[in-house]
């Protein structure tokens, strides 16, 4: 292997006085040069080498680069033609002449406008700032040649744009329309072609709708989500009215319906049809029946709670959560991968009821930044032969999707799981016992290959298949609250208690957490239905013993 050459004494003297150019350097220099310039040729001149450099760089005039330079010394944030104007020394009429070159930069996407109503004030986007940081120009993504997901990336960009009123509706349209001109041989645009909706109002509603599903997981579109795209409030108000009655063309093509809770229509909720979603979004396995058996929850939506846990637990859960924190979960991952391991987390919480196990789920997601996938187990068994296993693998592939798309992998959390992990039938013959056998075979495959983070709970164990509890990495046995524990729960869930009526109660009734919670609901209750705080020990006496239940006894699977 050649060495790289020593180099001498001198060498190092000459080329301190050299330095090599880079993207912010150059603006620095353009910076100092332009500042009460008022762009004369003299200036301009000056600045030559540096905006020629720049100029070339980002694919614009010398004069555009110098603008560019201004905003990001004035920004990145909130610059306006005033901030301009006393930068370069120069009257509001003379920069308002330079509207053209803004209009290039935010065409460019080096510039967005902060609100396309008036394009007085305009912004450095986040990616260009991040760029600079590292001597990288923004380039602008791939408009050709993408996949169906890379085709949504980008027209969900778009769509937040317009929500941010950084472009109006005609530019949204026309750059949603070269998106899909670009791109033919994605199913999503031939299938959307195939629609022929000749009305740019309700084309622009159906990829709407598309975009939300994809991009944001919602199936629940309300009117204010719709309006952002129309430029006129009279344009949104005859779509309103024709979705309230049930007469828009994408309800009579059977692309849209209403979202129906308890069995009745909503009239101001709609999502999009099982039809629409297989034929224009099949190839993403997106929104196919899983929306009926899983519901993401966003990591910043859940709500913070004081956890209490007994001798091994806090040790167990700790090491968990330190696990799954983005940085050390990424190192780990790498190394099973380096090892031949399989990457994917999968976890089993078990023990009694109100002991912890959901929401201590619920609390590592917000605690590590992870949104959780909450499946709802019952629904996943259909009364329809073959869409059990349907709605399963949908599942499975939407998590997938989650993960591929999402910067810290989401949770995916079999609550009450006990349904679908116990023992597998032996010698089944009825369509239900294959069905049963077919759904978890699926699972014990699917947690082969996870790549991702799985959490299972259950109360009960003893039937628990002997295939799961080998693909649980984590298994921890969720314990009762000793007195001392429960001693601090009664004092946290209802501070107005004194130290020796919590002892006291602590010790009487061996309750989890959750029972004890469900004492000062109760309390809770009470006071507000009848006015009296005190909540004495005798009255939550009286709701112990109501709430008093005897508690199977659960075999141990182990750590």
């Amino acid at each position: 292997m050649a060495k790289r050459k020593t180099e001498t004494t001198a060498e190092p003297r000459q080329r301190r006085g050299r330095q090599k150019k880079t993207l912010l350097n150059a603006i620095e220099h353009i910076v100092e040069a332009a500042r009460n310039s008022q762009l004369s040729d003299e200036a301009m001149a000056m600045m030559a080498p540096d905006t020629k450099f720049l100029a070339k760089s980002f694919g614009v005039t010398e004069r555009q680069a110098v603008l560019f330079c201004i905003c990001m010394e004035k920004g990145p944030r909130r610059v306006d033609f005033s901030d301009l104007a006393s930068f370069l020394g120069v009257n509001h009429i003379r920069i308002l002449t330079l509207g053209d070159d803004i209009d290039a930069l935010v065409r460019r996407r080096l510039l967005r406008y902060r609100d396309v109503k008036d394009e007085d004030e305009f912004d450095i986007p986040q990616p260009v700032v991040k760029a600079l940081k590292h001597n990288e120009v923004y380039e602008l993504p791939a408009r050709t040649g993408l996949d169906c997901f890379g085709l949504f990336e980008q027209i969900g960009q778009l769509f937040e744009d317009r929500n941010d009123d950084a472009i109006d509706e005609r530019t949204l349209l026309y750059e949603l329309d070269t998106l899909m001109r670009g791109n033919p041989q994605v199913n999503f645009v031939a299938q959307m072609n195939d629609l022929g909706l000749t009305d740019t109002d309700d084309w622009m509603l159906m990829m709407l709708f598309c975009h939300l599903l994809v991009n944001k997981d919602d199936d629940d579109i309300r009117f204010g989500q719709m309006e952002d795209i129309f430029e006129y409030a009279s344009d949104f108000s005859y779509v309103r009215g024709e979705l309230r009655t049930g007469s828009h063309t994408l309800m009579k093509m059977g692309l849209i319906e209403n979202v129906c809770e308890d069995g009745i229509a909503s009239p101001t909720r709609f999502k999009l049809t099982e039809n629409a979603k297989r034929r224009l979004l099949g190839e993403m396995n997106v929104g196919l029946g899983e929306e009926k058996i899983a519901n993401v929850v966003k990591a910043q939506d859940l709500t913070e709670k004081v956890m209490f846990y007994v001798g091994e637990n806090i040790r167990q859960v700790e090491e968990l959560r330190a696990l799954l924190e983005p940085g050390k979960y990424l190192e780990i991952r790498e190394r099973m991968k380096q090892h031949g391991f399989r990457t994917g987390f999968t976890c089993l919480f078990y023990g009694g009821p109100g002991t912890g196990k959901t929401e201590t789920a619920y609390q590592l997601a917000r605690q590590t930044g992870r949104d959780i996938m909450i499946v709802d187990v019952p629904q996943i068994k259909s009364k329809w032969v073959g869409d059990s296993e349907k709605n399963i693998k949908a599942l499975f592939d939407r998590y997938r999707e989650l993960v591929r798309r999402m910067e810290q992998a989401p949770i995916l959390l079999f609550n009450e799981a006990d349904a679908i992990i116990g023992i597998r039938k032996q010698g089944a013959t009825n369509a239900v016992d294959k069905m049963e056998n077919s759904l978890q075979n699926i699972i014990l495959q699917e947690m082969e290959s996870l790549d991702g983070i799985m959490i299972a709970t259950t109360n009960l164990t003893e039937n628990l298949d002997s295939a799961f509890e080998r693909r649980f990495l984590y298994k921890i046995n969720f314990a009762k609250p000793d007195a001392s524990v429960r001693q601090r729960i009664w004092k946290t869930m209802m501070p107005s208690l004194s130290e020796a009526d919590a002892q006291v109660l602590a010790a009487g009734y061996d309750f989890s957490g959750g029972q004890i919670e469900n004492i000062t609901r109760k309390a809770t209750v009470n006071a507000i239905l009848h006015g009296d705080e005190t909540n004495d020990l005798a009255h939550l006496t009286e709701y112990c013993k109501a709430e008093r239940m005897d508690r199977v006894q659960h075999r141990k699977v182990g750590f």
